[in-house]
């Protein structure tokens, strides 16, 4: 998120402490990667409307589903969107989990560290082609 943000030229440590319990699947169940929702947090935070009052952006929808399409291309490997898929680790298990963040090197690890890599790539793009889109 913070390197989102960056790009964005944008700081809010409320938003990234915001969305600290996506770790692991949100709260460590294993379900959706985080990543991905981080990146629709971040194009939300960017283009949503702040009160009710406001008109939303269609932007959001757009680019939202333009980037759940290229995370799903990175993730198809993995089988699944999920986290317990992506980084193959039992999140109800406390040892197994204990050893993911005990090991950085690990093959786990690399594997998590990449993809948010990548994600955060691709969503700067996103952000950039719509930025000279809409200049």
């Amino acid at each position: 998120m913070a390197v989102c943000q960056e790009k964005a030229n944008m700081k809010d440590e409320g938003a990234v402490k915001a969305v600290g319990a996506l770790g692991g699947g949100i709260a460590c169940s294993g379900s959706v990667c985080g990543t991905l929702l981080g990146g629709v947090i971040m194009i939300s935070s960017m283009y949503s409307r702040g009160n009710l009052d406001e008109k939303e952006n269609p932007r959001i929808w757009g680019l939202s589903n333009q980037f759940l399409e290229k995370f799903e291309e990175l993730t198809e490997p993995y089988g699944s969107m999920n986290c317990r898929d992506i980084a193959g680790v039992d999140w109800n298990d406390g040892d197994a989990v204990k050893k993911y963040f005990s090991f950085p090197e690990s093959k786990e690890r690399k594997i998590c560290i990449r993809l948010v890599g990548d994600a955060a790539y691709i969503l700067g793009e996103l952000l950039e082609q719509e930025a000279a889109d809409n200049a």
